[in-house]
This record gives C-alpha cells, sequence and structure tokens, in this order.
C-alpha cells in the first residue's frame, strides 16, 4: 500500500512540475517514457513470464485479457472506419480501453475484496494477459495506427525493432523451456520493476490537463465506457458458460475485466502518438471513476 501512495504522490509532482514555466515537462516526459519503454518493460518480462508454467488450466483466466483487447479492436476499429473518426482515436481506443490495470490497482483491489487467495489468479492474469498484450498486440496496433504508420510490409520489422517485444519472445521461450532467470539478477529487476508505477503516473503528471471541453468528448466516453462497464458485462457473460460463476476465479477474472485502463497501455499510445491527451485522461480519470463501477460489480459478483 505504501507503494501505491509513493506512485500517487509522483502523479501530483509531474502536475506540479507541469506548471512550472521553465521545467521542460514534455521533454521529461519523453525521457521517462523511453526508461519505461526500453528499460521497465524488458525488466518485468524478465523477472516475471519465465515464472509462469504453461498449463491448460490457466488458459481460461488468461484468456479473459486477450478477449476484451481483441474485443476492444474490433468494436472500435468497426466503429472508427465507419464513422470515419480518424486512425489516431481509434488507436488510442482500441489500445488503452482495451488493456486493464491489472496490477498497479487491480492487485490492491483484488486482495482488499477477496484476500491473499484472490492474488494468484490476478497475477495470471495481468502477467500472461495484461503484460503480454502491451508488449505485443498493442504495439502492432500503436505501427498500424500511430502517426508513423509504415505499409503493412513494414509493420512485423517495427515490432521486432521495439524493445519489449524482443524481450517477450525472449522470456516466452524461457517459460516454454523451463529456463528461470539468473538468480544474481533478480534483485535488480525487482528495483527496476518497481519503479514502474511512479514513474509512470509522472508521465501522465506531465501531460494531464482537464478542461470540460476534454471530459465531456465523446471519445473519452466511450473508451471508460467499454473498459468499466460493457468489457466486465461481456466477460461475465460468456465466462459464467464455462466456469462456475460463484467460484473465486470467476469473481477475480470478471472484477480484473473492469479495472480501469491500463497506465502503461496510455504510455504506448502516447510513444505512437496517438492521442496524448485522450490516453492520459483515460487512464489518469479512469481510476477514480473506476471506484464507482467496481463496487457495483463487486456487490453484483456477490
Amino acid at each position: 500500500m505504501i507503494g501505491a501512495w509513493i506512485a500517487i504522490a509522483y502523479l501530483f509532482v509531474g502536475l506540479i512540475l507541469q506548471k512550472v514555466s521553465r521545467f521542460p515537462s514534455q521533454k521529461a516526459a519523453h525521457w521517462v517514457q523511453s526508461y519505461l519503454i526500453n528499460i521497465v518493460l524488458p525488466a518485468l518480462a524478465l523477472l516475471y513470464i519465465p515464472e509462469i508454467k504453461p498449463s491448460w488450466g490457466l488458459l481460461i483466466p488468461i484468456s479473459a485479457a486477450w478477449f476484451t483487447f481483441l474485443l476492444s479492436w474490433a468494436i472500435f476499429g468497426f466503429l472508427g472506419k465507419k464513422l470515419g473518426w480518424g486512425k489516431n482515436v481509434t488507436g488510442c481506443l482500441i489500445i488503452v480501453a482495451g488493456l486493464a490495470n491489472t496490477s498497479f490497482l487491480g492487485f490492491p483491489v483484488i486482495e482488499g475484496l477477496y484476500g491473499k487467495e484472490g492474488l494468484p489468479i490476478a497475477l495470471l492474469i495481468d502477467q500472461g494477459g495484461s503484460f503480454l498484450l502491451v508488449s505485443s498486440l498493442s504495439i502492432l496496433v500503436g505501427s498500424l495506427y500511430g502517426n508513423h504508420s509504415e505499409s503493412l510490409k513494414k509493420v512485423p520489422l517495427k515490432i521486432l525493432k521495439f524493445p519489449p517485444f524482443g524481450f517477450l519472445v525472449g522470456t516466452l521461450m524461457m517459460s516454454l523451456f523451463q529456463i528461470n532467470t539468473p538468480e544474481f539478477l533478480i534483485p535488480l529487476l525487482q528495483v527496476i520493476g518497481k519503479t514502474m508505477p511512479p514513474m509512470a503516473l509522472l508521465v501522465i503528471g506531465f501531460r494531464f490537463s482537464l478542461d470540460l471541453q476534454s471530459i465531456s468528448s465523446r471519445f473519452f466516453w466511450y473508451g471508460i465506457g467499454y473498459r468499466l462497464i460493457l468489457a466486465p458485462g461481456i466477460v461475465w457473460l460468456v465466462y459464467s458458460q464455462v466456469m462456475d460463476s460463484s467460484s473465486l476465479e470467476f469473481k477475480v477474472t470478471v472484477l480484473e475485466s473492469g479495472m480501469a485502463p491500463m497506465i502503461t497501455g496510455s504510455i504506448i499510445a502516447i510513444q505512437f502518438g496517438l492521442q496524448p491527451r485522450l490516453a492520459t485522461l483515460l487512464s489518469g480519470l479512469g481510476m477514480p471513476i473506476s471506484a464507482i463501477s467496481l463496487a457495483i460489480w463487486y456487490f453484483l459478483l456477490g
């Protein structure tokens, strides 16, 4: 819990520094983004993914994160093309609304509501779902919809050159062949990993600006509505057919699907030039708004 308060403090540091006229907040945000993308995400991949022991029993809760991301892509991709939203808006909604904050927000919420018994399930959904997605499909969406979109032939090369993806592939191979991360690296990787929440919120603070026009934007409410209402609602309907709806696994799966938009997802969207203001609003304002929706889902789940 102390880590969460420290991270929130960094959000306010970013908000304050943004108002200091001589402080280069945009340049600082770019530096921190580069640190998160090129150092922290690869470190987290090396720390956590080799620990995942592949088995068919893990696929159901993990698949919920993949299901809601692909559903986001299908819905916003269709609507964006049909209604002429523009590639940047469409790509931003696909990534940021498609990824739930299953760790920084999800872990303390799940532990608080269901105790430590719920944490292993939340950890699986985060590592096997959200984290793999942010290191793979979100990069594909960013390449296809971003400001520097390439032809389809060049997209695979662009993804391969993105540092988190290379580490993702390597660590997945380690997981499949049960090769553990060297012990001497673990303390360093843990220290780097712990900087993710505060540094991510620092970037949000640097870029966050709130005004009536922004929060009244239909795109903001489309993203929030999908992430907090539609995604967990559809997961409930679909996964109740294959899981025991009274089980802890089912409840954690639905609740993790209803977490606020993922902060790291907004960083990826910003990195590809996908509506940075909308991305920061979705992840920044999504957390306090989700307190209401999560309470409702918890009550409905029993």
